[in-house]
This record gives structure tokens, sequence and C-alpha cells, in this order.
């Protein structure tokens, strides 16, 4: 390997680093470097999502307009890591969290980072379906790419658990991915 490859590598391996830092500065309750390949994409998940979620075809974040489980594998296929974030209780906390910390990882040259959120996008009463209003905000949700997010996080050693109640509140995840 040529000098300048492992300074580059080292360079890179603290940028993750400072991204990750970034992130809990941001508001994230935790972030960690993971590696893109430990992202787990299970076809069910969408499914799932598609007859257990009453936002399905309603937003441009959600499926049918989200990437499917096949192309997100292809997807994650190009990225060698990720940031891995648990998120604050809020749903549109996490897709603004995730979107601005895309724009830092994006201003300091990696310019195909890629954020991905948690829960529906709840930014507009009425998704108009066709062009999004907030672009640079607007992100889809990890489940309807379909992201196993129990699996994801129990395998990078973050505690999740299923609810039991309605009255338990959910922990959310978003990701960041990094070339």
């Amino acid at each position: 390997m040529r000098r300048v490859d492992v300074i580059c590598k080292d360079q890179f391996e603290e940028d993750l680093e400072r991204f990750a830092k970034l992130a809990v500065r941001m508001g994230a309750v935790d972030a960690k470097v993971i590696e893109a390949k430990d992202v787990a994409v299970q076809d069910w998940v969408r499914l799932k999502y598609q007859y257990g979620c009453g936002n399905y075809g309603k937003s441009l974040t959600c499926p049918p307009y989200s990437p499917a489980p096949d192309q997100m594998r292809h997807v994650l296929s190009g990225y060698s890591y990720a940031i891995l974030m648990r998120l604050p209780d809020e749903s549109m906390a996490t897709h603004d969290l995730v979107a601005k910390l895309e724009r830092h990882a994006f201003l300091a040259g990696y310019y195909s980072a890629w954020g991905i959120g948690a829960g529906p996008c709840e930014r507009c009463t009425e998704c108009n379906l066709e062009h999004c209003v907030f672009l640079r905000l607007a992100r889809p949700s990890m489940e309807s790419c379909g992201i196993d997010v129990y699996a994801t996080a129990r395998k990078n050693e973050f505690h999740i658990e299923v609810l039991k109640t309605r009255r338990q509140k959910p922990t959310y995840f978003g990701l960041l991915l990094i070339k």
C-alpha cells in the first residue's frame, strides 16, 4: 500500500469518527461507525410496512416511492461504511438530523453521502406525490427501504426491543451511508 493510500485511509477513518461525534452533538442519543455490509435488508420488512402502516402510498418518502429492498441492497453494495444513529423520540427530528449530517459529510468532500431516517415524513399535511417541497430535508425511513432496523441495531450493539403497548416510546434509528 502506498503512503498516500494509508494517509487517505487514516483521514477517512478520522472523518467517520468525527461525523459520529457530530451526530451526537446535533441531537442523536448515540452514534457509531459500522460497516455497510452490516445493514440488514429483508424483503418482508417492506411488506410489513405496506400492510401495517397507514402512510403507505401517501408520501414520497414511503413505499412505493422509496427504494425497494433490491434497490437498497444494490445501493448498500456501493458503500463501505455508515454511521448508525440512535435518534430522539420524534420522527421529524430524525429526518432533520439525518439530512443535516448528510450535508456536513457532503461539504467535507463525501459527495455520495446519503442519509436514511426513521418513520414517515410529516412535514406536509398532505404530500403532493409529484414534487417534494422539502427535498433538502425529506429522507425515506430505513423500514420503507426494507432495512431490518432490529437486526441492524442489534448486530451493532444497540439496544432495541419490540414495543408491547402503545404507551411505550419507540426507539428511532437513522443511517448515514458513506463510501
